[in-house]
C-alpha cells in the first residue's frame, strides 16, 4: 500500500489521480493520472463511486472528504454541497449564502482552489447569467459534467 501516492480512476468524461488519507479523500486532480491502481477497499470504493457519477448512475458521493484550506474556502465549499444536482448557483449567490454579499470574486478564488473537484461540485457554479467561467478541468470537462447532470 502506498497511502501518500494518488491512485489512477478512469471515468467515462475524464482520468482523475485520487489522494486519500486513511478513510478521506484529500485531492482530486482533473485530467490527470496516479502513481497505481485502487488498492483498498475504500480506494475501490472511491473509484465505483466516481465511475458511477460519470456514467449518470450517482447523483451524490457516500464517501469522505477531507479537504485542506482556509475557514472561509471551508465555508464557500460547504455552500457549494449544497448545490443540488442538475442546479447551478452564480459566485454571487453562494456569496449571499455565506454572508458575505460583496465577496463573489473571493468566492470564485475559493472555487478555484477546491482540492476535491467533482464531490464538492464546483462545475455547478457560473459567472452571472450562466456563464462557465473557469474550471480547473477546463471548460469542455465542467460543460459535460453540467449536461450529464441536467439529462438525468
Amino acid at each position: 500500500m502506498h497511502p501518500a501516492q494518488p491512485f489512477t480512476v478512469e471515468m467515462a468524461l475524464t482520468t482523475v489521480a485520487v489522494t486519500a488519507a486513511a478513510d478521506a479523500v484529500t485531492r482530486i486532480e482533473l485530467n490527470a493520472r496516479g502513481a497505481r491502481a485502487p488498492e483498498t477497499p475504500f480506494e475501490r470504493r472511491v473509484a465505483s463511486e466516481l465511475q458511477e457519477f460519470c456514467a449518470g448512475q450517482r447523483d451524490e458521493f457516500g464517501f469522505r472528504v477531507e479537504p485542506v484550506g482556509t475557514p472561509f474556502d471551508r465555508l464557500v465549499w460547504d455552500a457549494v454541497r449544497r448545490i443540488p444536482y442538475g442546479a447551478t448557483a452564480t459566485y454571487g449567490q453562494i456569496a449571499w449564502s455565506i454572508g458575505r454579499p460583496n465577496a463573489a470574486r473571493a468566492v470564485g478564488t475559493a472555487n478555484g482552489r477546491n482540492p476535491v473537484p467533482i464531490v464538492i461540485p464546483c462545475h455547478r457554479v457560473v459567472g452571472a447569467g450562466g456563464k462557465l467561467g473557469g474550471y480547473g478541468g477546463g471548460l469542455d470537462l465542467k460543460r459535460k459534467l453540467l449536461n450529464l447532470e441536467l439529462s438525468h
